[in-house]
């Protein structure tokens, strides 16, 4: 059976499927056995524990790092954790149903969802989140029956089938080898969609029910650069397909080559290929590709794999050890970006009809300023870790939208020097920069330069600003394109406004990724380009195909069509003249 989604990530994997939902199911299928169904029992009890311990914990913590107030959550947790009436629907759906815990919650969040989806108060709707958060919790402390799934799926490819992969399954993912991903909802610019082309994973979203067609263990094709999910194939089309896996690892491991080479045009202009990063972990990947630093560090990845709150202690060994494994110390580390699809319950962050347009970013940094604080101190004490050459740190501000809140960032971070100063505390230089991902700083950037060092333009938000377009939404996401007429016009606007002042400018969406939005961009004149490592090979060799004469007479030809559909297909036919070996590398 074949199933078409969104094309996310390019690749091809032959394997089996490994589904997960909200929280990850035991895969066995069979009723468990007397001595198993109390040894399920015990685990529970003990998870139950673990849980109760764990939020009294993170209630101390937060109320002393943050306040009592937004402490108060897990007070709340704390009470459904010990809700009779949910324990022993936990309990009852083990014992009578013979299955694992981990499904009786996934059962039991199934129920309560159906339930108060019939309801249109937003208390009881905030307190299936709770309940959510609760279970996942829970979900959590019984993973050792988890860890043990995938071993037993024969050593075959993993695919994750998953409806959403949130950012907060990249903890339970990290133990596990994923070769592919498939998800029910999300886009090109999703969570599942970064995280995939970040490791350089095929990845297919937008499959609506794939759920419900297949289960684990049961064999997959996943094809990221066509979109294609293929179910149970048959042996002339797995063979067909392994056959383009061979073909697509091959050109991957050629590419590589390149890591030492310098990344420049065919007439020789000098190009920045910088990493896009979530943490540590990232870092091996973007020496291997001979990235040139870190153009965007997402920090609140940090946060949301901490198992209570950094402190500002743990902030600072975190960041001093990004800047040292950092190629040539080079690196942009981007403020809390909480909000939209990533919550931290501690931030509170309910409720909201439309959290993308909401309190989110700097907007909910600035309601914490002495939470957000400890983050920019410890920024600027680890810069001045000693390295050779000396680092080079930025520190950028996402979701400036008014000049106004630029101009409160830039003396919050000159409060913050003073109070280290005070404190006789060593601090490092540090460039201030803002992300451009409203349109409203967009079209006003002449006003911000005078406030900052350097522009990063946040292509995925943009655009699904300017579309008015949810992009983890499927049914919208034809719409949320970076190469339509509109969007290139604005990155225009932006690119020759900041290059006219003589002001740093990169952009560090997905779109500097893809080969056919680094050819456009390169002709409307940026030299700098922040991406998925994976992205890093294939662009330095068609920068290396291509003169900036070149590139320029066809971002002029690209600002002249009319429709998105238009621009895409002359884009590849300029792709396929100048550079055919990465044409395969290249999404749909």
């Amino acid at each position: 059976m074949l199933r078409r989604g969104v094309a996310v990530s390019p690749g091809v994997v032959v394997g089996v499927a490994y589904c997960i939902h909200e929280v990850f199911v035991d895969p066995r299928g069979k009723p468990l056995e007397e001595q198993e169904l109390l040894q399920e029992l015990e685990a529970f009890d003990q998870a139950v524990e673990k849980a109760a311990a764990d939020l009294r914990a993170l209630y101390d913590k937060v109320a002393s790092q943050v306040g009592s107030q937004e402490a108060e959550i897990f007070h709340a947790h704390e009470a459904i954790l010990h809700d009779p009436a949910f324990l022993h629907k936990v309990r009852e759906h083990i014992t009578q149903h013979r299955t694992t815990a981990q499904g009786a919650l996934h059962h039991v969040l199934n129920e309560y969802t159906s339930l108060f989806a019939r309801t249109k108060d937003d208390f009881l709707k905030e307190r299936l989140a709770d309940l959510r958060d609760v279970i996942v919790r829970l979900s959590g402390h019984l993973s050792q029956v988890i860890k043990q799934g995938p071993a037993a799926l024969g050593g075959e490819p993993l695919v994750v089938v998953a409806d959403e992969l949130l950012p907060s399954h990249a903890i339970t993912l990290g133990g596990c080898e994923v070769s592919g991903i498939v998800t029910q909802r999300g886009g090109p610019t999703s969570h599942a969609a970064i995280l995939a082309r970040s490791r350089g994973i095929p990845a297919v979203t937008g499959v609506r029910d794939i759920l419900r067609q297949v289960k684990t263990g049961d064999r997959i094709i996943v094809d990221g650069r066509e979109g294609v999910v293929v179910l149970a194939p048959d042996p002339e089309s797995e063979a067909a397909y392994r056959k383009l896996q061979r073909e697509f690892v091959h050109r991957q491991h050629q590419l590589a080559e390149n890591r030492d080479q310098p990344a420049r045009t065919a007439d020789g202009v000098e190009l920045e290929l910088l990493a896009n990063v979530n943490g540590l972990g990232d870092l091996e990947q973007a020496r291997a590709v001979g990235a040139a630093g870190v153009g965007l560090y997402r920090t609140e990845y940090l946060f949301l794999t901490h198992p209570s709150v950094p402190s500002e202690a743990e902030q600072l060994e975190n960041y001093r050890r990004m800047i040292l494994a950092t190629p040539r110390h080079r690196i942009t580390i981007r403020t809390l970006d909480i909000g939209g699809d990533k919550t931290i319950p501690y931030l509170g962050h309910r409720g909201e009809a439309n959290p993308f347009l909401g309190w989110r970013s700097i907007r909910l940094s600035f309601e914490h300023p002495e939470f957000f604080q400890k983050q920019i101190r410890a920024v600027l004490q680890a810069a001045a870790v000693q390295t050779n050459p000396p680092a080079c740190v930025q520190l950028m501000f996402p979701m400036v939208t008014i000049v106004e809140e630029m101009q409160r960032l830039r003396a919050l971070v000159r409060r913050c020097q003073r109070q280290l100063r005070a404190e006789g505390k060593e601090q490092g230089p540090v460039q201030i920069g803002m992300m451009v991902e409203v349109p409203a700083a967009a079209i006003n950037i002449d006003a911000f330069l005078p406030l900052v060092d350097f522009v990063s333009i946040g292509s995925n938000d943009l655009v699904q600003y300017l579309m008015a377009a949810d992009r983890d939404n499927p049914k919208v996401s034809h719409l949320c394109q970076p190469l339509s007429p509109a969007v290139l016009r604005v990155l225009h606007h932006l690119i020759r406004t900041c290059l006219r002042a003589g002001k740093p400018v990169s952009l560090c969406g997905e779109m500097a990724g893809s080969p056919r939005g680094f050819l456009l961009l390169l002709g409307m004149g940026l030299r700098s380009f922040s991406m998925s490592p994976s992205f890093i090979p294939l662009n330095k060799r068609l920068a290396s195909a291509v003169t900036t004469g070149q590139a320029a007479q066809i971002a002029q030809r690209a600002l002249e069509l009319r429709t998105g559909r238009q621009i895409r297909r002359f884009l590849a036919q300029q792709i396929h003249a100048l550079c055919p070996d990465v044409e395969i590398l290249d999404v749909e």
